[in-house]
């Protein structure tokens, strides 16, 4: 009887069922703590961050990214805004890359490669998803052969009874002026008043 009231007692025995830990919020402040972290790793200066003090020497560390890897599902793709965060997180799985992130430069290099997608994102997909068509050959239509065209004889200004023009006409604008034209120069020492002060003598 002892032996059964041991048994009743322990609760590691097969033939109990264990207590599975539940979430008061059934998950959701694990879920968006989750998505935080993981949207984060879109930052390069924050990754430069974890390698310089030292977050990525930790293993327990590296299995929680490996962990955070089902944020690549379908069914959780789609809460991230930042899609630039699953591809820092695929990167974060080799140590090479992990090691190189501590380098002020090689942050400085993700940011700018990471500036130029998006700069140049929307064009570039654009290309790839809307192939220009090839232009396509216009030929055109053969031309109807024509006789050739005799050449007009020359017509004078006698036979279309027109007056012949007179002499050469001035223009109305002189552009350049003859030399001794009747403009005279202004001399400003010449003019009327001198309006220098004078010294009065005494």
């Amino acid at each position: 009887m002892a032996s059964s009231k041991e048994t009743d007692n322990n609760p590691d025995t097969p033939s109990s069922p264990k207590k599975i830990y539940k979430d008061p919020d059934d998950g959701r402040q694990r879920f968006l703590l989750e998505l935080e972290f993981v949207q984060c790793l879109a930052n390069p200066t924050y990754i430069h961050y974890l390698a310089q003090n030292r977050y990525f020497e930790d293993e327990a560390f590296i299995g929680y990214l490996k962990y955070l890897q089902y944020w690549q599902r379908p069914e959780y793709v789609k809460f991230i805004m930042y899609p630039h965060c699953l591809y820092f997180l695929e990167l974060l799985q080799n140590a090479n890359f992990r090691n190189a992130m501590a380098h002020p430069g090689n942050k400085e290099l993700a940011h700018r490669q990471q500036f130029f997608f998006w700069k140049n994102y929307r064009n570039n997909r654009l290309k790839h998803i809307l192939p220009r068509p090839l232009p396509e050959p216009v030929t055109a239509p053969p031309a109807p052969a024509q006789p050739p065209v005799q050449p007009a004889p020359p017509v004078s200004a006698a036979t279309l009874g027109m007056p012949a023009a007179p002499g050469a006409v001035p223009s109305p604008m002189p552009y350049g002026m003859p030399p001794g034209s009747a403009f005279g120069k202004i001399d400003i020492r010449s003019s009327g008043s001198d309006r220098r002060k004078r010294k009065k003598e005494v």
